[in-house]
Formats: structure tokens, sequence, C-alpha cells
């Protein structure tokens, strides 16, 4: 790639992440979508033993931007951040959703991640982006939530009464 389009493409990101705010992320994601969201990611962990937890994000910090920070690095420093790595069956999923950058990124912890593919984590993520290129946030984050709940209870079942201590991770999405 040329130095022009490198600094047309790094303006043009610049300016989605000035764009991306907190009230755009709310608009897109309303309360009625992320408790349907909530709903569904307590109801899908009934039928496995993975833990899944939705963060979404309007937008980097420019200083991010400005690093060239990926959402899939971002995505994975939430993952630390958030603990979702603490489970007991080291089984927590993180779904990221990059808004200004029209990103979803799936980071898995090795319980979990030894047991789906790296194809059928990006057909989840392509399932969310191209419905949300729509402007479908709610219908298809639940599609895609759906898909995950189907390749985890397939891979990891929930067994009678689980020896894990319940849920370990809160299914309420977290809207940065």
């Amino acid at each position: 790639m040329s130095k022009e389009k490198k600094t047309a493409s790094m303006a043009g990101r610049m300016l989605r992440h000035l764009a991306g705010t907190h009230a755009a992320a709310r608009r897109a994601f309303p309360s009625a979508t992320l408790k349907a969201i909530q709903a569904n990611i307590g109801e899908g962990e009934q039928r496995h033993r993975a833990q899944i937890r939705v963060i979404i994000e309007a937008s980097l910090s420019l200083g991010a931007v400005w690093r060239r920070e990926s959402s899939r690095q971002r995505a994975h420093e939430l993952f630390a951040r958030y603990r979702i790595w603490d489970t007991e069956e080291n089984c927590g999923v993180l779904v990221y959703v990059n808004l200004a950058d029209h990103k979803v990124e799936i980071v898995a912890d090795r319980g979990a991640g030894r047991v789906v593919t790296r194809q059928q984590w990006q057909e989840v993520c392509r399932v969310m982006t191209a419905g949300y290129a729509r402007g479908s946030y709610h219908d298809s984050t639940l599609q895609a939530l759906a898909m995950l709940h189907d390749l985890l209870a397939a891979a990891m079942p929930r067994q009678g009464d689980d020896a894990r201590g319940g849920n370990e991770l809160s299914d309420k999405p977290l809207v940065l």
C-alpha cells in the first residue's frame, strides 16, 4: 500500500473513531436489545459449560487508533481486563463488537478454544457483521449467539448438576 493510501486509511479510521460515541452504541444496542442479549446468554449457558461475555465498544481512543491497535488486540486486552479467562474450566468466551471498525472478534480461553474450530468462530462473526451492515444489530446478534450456543452445546454439553459453581461471568452485555 502506498504512503498516500496508508495516510488516507489512517485518517478515515480516525474520523470513524471520533464519530463513534457512546450514544451511537446505545442507539445500535438499546436497552431492549441488551436485555435480550443478556437473556439469550443466560438461557444458552444452561446447555453448555462455557461462559460467554459480550462487550460492545463504540470506538477506540485516538491514542489506540494512532498506535494502530487492531480490534483483535483490543479484544485480547478486554479479555484480560475483565478476567474472562478466570473460569474453573478455562471456558470463557468474549464476543467483542467494535462499532467504529465494523469488527466482531471472538476470544476464547483454552477450554472452549480447543473444541470449536477457527472457521466456526469466524462464521459466528460473519453472521453478526453481515447483519450489522444491514443495520440489524438486535436480530443478528441473537442469531449469532444462538449459533455459538449450538457449537458449545455440541462440544461441551452441560451435564446434570454441573460441578462448576454456576454462572461465573456476568451475562449482562457491557457497553463501553
